[in-house]
């Protein structure tokens, strides 16, 4: 199955430029009219707004942007392309403007809706999905930040730790990197600690940003 990146959750920042506040929001969707639908929100939210404008990418499905009445190519396409270059997929961002007044010029509202759907993808988060390999793995006490250190380091996440008379992890690993977390583990324990794989799941979880 393909990995790739989507985003966390919703994210919403907001920055004021010569007067204009300009509110940036990403959402994950699955599907271009529940992209269609969250533009069609903000546009009744902020009907007052002077632009709400957009872009949104689906996994093997639709690209589209739009400008929402600003000059061609200083608001759609440049929030495109936040999206783009942060690798996300199954996104829809909105940037809402109110004029302050104060005109920008087509530079500074590329900047601006740039700035405006950056910030939101920051406040989002991003998770890749893929196939993740669910491991039960009992350790010693004296391994448990070792492990740790070596979970972090093959990309792996610990979902849950409990403590009795072993610590007893269950941590998630990126399909194909099971079996040398696995051996790294014999051969950094001398065979004390030993872990099996209890399962397979294909979900996104956050990333380090």
């Amino acid at each position: 199955m393909d990995e790739y990146l989507v985003p966390t959750q919703f994210g919403e920042d907001e920055f004021v430029e010569k007067k204009s506040r300009f509110i940036g929001r990403v959402w994950p969707v699955e599907t271009e009219a529940e992209a269609l639908d969250k533009i069609q929100q903000m546009k009744k939210q902020h009907y007052d707004a002077t632009h709400n404008c957009w872009a949104y990418i689906i996994k093997d499905g639709p690209v589209r942007f739009s400008d929402d009445g600003e000059p061609g190519g200083t608001a759609g396409m440049p929030m495109l392309q936040v999206l783009q270059r942060e690798g996300l997929f199954n996104v829809v961002c909105v940037v809402t403007r109110y004029f302050g007044g104060i005109l920008l010029g087509a530079g500074g509202l590329v900047r601006a809706y740039t700035k405006g759907a950056k910030i939101a993808v920051n406040a989002a988060g991003k998770s890749m999905k893929r196939v993740w390999a669910a491991l039960y793995v009992p350790c010693p006490y004296a391994y448990y930040e070792r492990i740790k250190l070596e979970t972090a380091a093959f990309g792996g996440i610990i979902r849950n730790t409990e403590f009795g008379a072993e610590v007893e992890l269950e941590i998630l690993l990126p399909e194909g990197r099971t079996q040398p977390f696995l051996e790294r583990l014999t051969d950094m324990t001398a065979a004390e600690v030993e872990g099996m794989e209890v399962g397979r799941e294909y979900r996104a979880f956050p990333v380090e940003a």
